[in-house]
Order: C-alpha cells, then structure tokens, then sequence
C-alpha cells in the first residue's frame, strides 16, 4: 500500500519551524511497509489546500496529514478534508467532553472558539489527544483512508504511537526494515563502485549509499512478513559489506556515531587521549566530550592558535614556526608530540590548517589542513585539501581527525598482534 504525507502550516514553507513530523512519519510508514513517494508542505489557504488533497488520493492509499487542526479561523485541515470528501461537520460529544476538562484541570479560560476544535466530518473515528485539545481524525472513504494529526510534535508523536500506528498495523501487513552499514576513510564513488554489482543486482533487500559529511553510510532495506525474516534477509548482505570494506566499516548501529565508535575503541584497549587544535578551535575536543562515558579516556584538549601558543604549550620547535609554517607536517608532528609528552596520553591528535576564506596563497591553499596523530609514540601525518567554507572545513578536519585516530589504533594493535 501507498502513503502520502501532507504537512499544513504556512509557517512550515517560510522556514519558521522545522518540518520534524514529516521526518518522523516517514520513518514510521516505511517500518510498517508502507511505500511514501511523495511528501507535501502547503500553506493555510482552502484552496491549494483542497488541490493537494484531491492530488493525494488519486494516488495514494493512505494520505496521512499533520497540521492545521487548531482553533483559529486559519486552522482548515479538517473542514477541508470533509469538502473534499463531501461530508459534513458534526460535533462529537466525546472530543467536546475532553477538551472541557483540560481547560478546567488546567483552571484556564475557555474560548467559543476551542469548541471548533470538537467539530469532526460525518462518519469519521475520533482518536483522542491525551496531551493537548485537538483530537485525531481517521476517515475510510471508498477504499481509501485519511489521517490528521495534530502539528505539536509531542502531541502527534503520542499519538501515533499509541493509537495510528496499530490503526496502521492492520491495514498493510508486513514491514520494511533497515539496517545501516556506516564507513569512514572512503569516498563515496569508491564505496559505490566497491558495492556496484550487489547494487546492480538487488530487489529485496536493496542497498542505497548516502554521502555524509567524510563519510558514507550503505543503507540496507529488506521487506518482509515480520522483523525477523527481514533481518535474515539483511544479515548476508551485511556480512558481504564487512567483507569488502574491511576496516572501513566501523559500525553497523544505526546510533552509534564516529565518535562514539572512536572512544569506544579507545576504551577497549584502556587508552587516554589528549587533543591538540589550531584552525579547529576545539571542534573535536567538543565531539569526543560529546560521548558520555569519555572521561575515562580525555586527559586534555589543547586550543593552539597562535604560532607563541603552539611553542609555549606544545613545545613546537621556532625554527620549525619559521621554516616550515605553522600549517606543515613538520608542525602537525610536533603538535601531536608535544600534546602527548605534556598530558602523558597513549593517543594525541594534532590539526593545524588555513579554514579561510583568508590566509591561503598558492602554495598553501585554503583548506589545506595537515592532521597527525601520536598512537604510543608512534606518529602519523596526513595531508588534506577540503572544500567549502569556514565552518564546512572545519567540520571535514574533525571527521578527518577521528578517521585518522580510528586508522592508527588499529594498525597499531595489529602490528602487535602480528609481531
């Protein structure tokens, strides 16, 4: 079965709220197995309004709308879902009960206009808003069926959950299940071309590679009966992945973030870490403290801006300052050296680098950024040249940096395994 997913709110078009509900609706309709082609935004006007509805159900099965159920007079959805479908208003005595006795237990005063709220078209199923006053709407209407929802996502995420998604259950048996296979230190025309003939070949389960910001995720997508046929079917395919990507893969959770897989690593093998940062400001300092559990490996994070900074605290050598720059493996080396003698950590990150938009010449462009990494002792230099602005540059020589620490933990573990 289709779904297709309309979200009111001229708010939403300006840009003033964030569309989470239809993220979040995606995601839910695709583990019940249903398949969403097509997702809408339309303001607070009848009209357009009307034209997207009607859009919907000439294709759709299943229109889910998320919005507009208000008390205001810009509030439509409902009035104009029962113009579509030819079926009048009518007070349900149930909905009027409830919201009479959310405003009474909140001692608020209520408005002629929360009864509007109330009101539901002919023949439809009234669902109950346990966390605010506009209840849910379900209307079968010749085969077809059309939901609205609240917009407050903390009332349409409870009701969803409790009431819409078992609604939903019945009506399209099956489900859709995915797993992800994350992979850092690969580019994404690399990792597809690895996968291309699993990708050339697949119908169920299907493989789809998303590009993320250094590094790519290979998203496997399996519809089955249940969650454990699906899982079977995925299992192989994971399996082959881990296969061809080796070391790239570093996790297969879904929630498992790069940073997390890297102080994981960090704590499997009882390692401190210390950081040494220039055009980064601090940037990967804050991702690994994002990590809870991280204080049993962080020593310290090092902001070394100034070529004076980098000499006082790191110990980096002036005649490197001076011959060599301060953006130079010479200096990213030293940084990682000298962050490592001064905390006493097993693992030092160093990232020195020109994240614009000036201070790059053509020897040194901008986003040229060097990253070393200390793993006891042992240390590891990089060049880069990354892309975009500022913030963007900066974000890649973080991602970068704990592809790097990630790559020198487990060469270097292996090396001592294999001595």
């Amino acid at each position: 079965m289709t779904v297709e997913l309309i979200s009111v709110g001229t708010e939403i078009l300006l840009g003033n709220i964030v569309n989470t509900n239809a993220a979040y609706l995606a995601e839910q309709c695709a583990g019940l197995g249903l398949s969403c082609y097509y997702q809408t935004v339309v303001g607070d006007n009848e009209e357009r309004l009307a034209q997207t509805i009607e859009t919907a159900l000439s294709r759709a099965d299943i229109v889910i709308l998320s919005g507009g159920l208000g008390p205001t007079k810009d509030d439509l959805t409902k009035e104009t879902v029962a113009k579509v479908l030819g079926r009048t208003m009518q007070m349900d005595e149930h909905s009027k009960e409830k919201i009479k006795e959310y405003f009474t237990k909140r001692k608020i005063e209520l408005t002629d206009n929360n009864w509007k709220q109330a009101m539901a078209p002919e023949g439809a199923i009234v669902v109950d808003n346990a966390n605010g006053t506009a209840p849910g709407i379900i209307i079968e209407d010749n085969g077809k069926r059309v939901i609205l929802l609240p917009g407050p996502p903390n009332e349409l995420i409870p009701m969803f959950e409790t009431s819409i998604y078992p609604y939903l259950s019945e009506a399209e048996p099956g489900i859709i299940y995915s797993k992800t296979v994350k992979l850092c230190g690969i580019g994404e025309s690399k990792a597809e071309t690895m996968a291309a003939d699993l990708i050339a070949e697949q119908s169920n389960p299907t493989i789809a590679p998303y590009a993320k910001t250094g590094e790519v995720h290979l998203r496997i997508t399996a519809k089955a009966a249940d969650e454990k046929e699906a899982k079977k079917l995925i299992k192989p395919v994971v399996k082959e992945l881990k296969n061809r990507f080796g070391m790239n893969v570093y996790t297969t959770d879904e929630n498992t973030t790069l940073e997390q897989a890297v102080v994981d690593l960090l704590l499997a093998n009882n390692l401190t870490v210390t950081t040494a940062e220039s055009c980064t400001g601090g940037l990967l300092s804050a991702k690994l403290i994002n990590v809870p559990g991280v204080s049993e490996v962080f020593k310290s994070g090092h902001v070394t801006y100034s070529n004076k900074a980098k000499h006082k605290l790191l110990g980096v050598k002036k005649p490197s300052l001076d011959k060599y720059g301060a953006v130079s493996e010479s200096v990213a080396k030293e940084m990682a050296k000298g962050a490592a003698a001064s905390s006493k950590a097993d693992v030092a990150v160093a990232i020195t680098g020109i994240a614009g938009p000036e201070g790059g010449s053509d020897e040194k462009p901008v986003g040229l950024v060097y990253i070393a990494c200390s793993v006891c002792g042992k240390i590891k230099v990089k060049e880069y040249n990354f892309s975009g602005n500022r913030n963007k540059i900066r974000e890649s020589s973080v991602i970068a940096a704990l592809t790097l620490m990630r790559q020198c933990i487990l060469e270097h573990y292996s090396e001592v395994t294999f001595r």
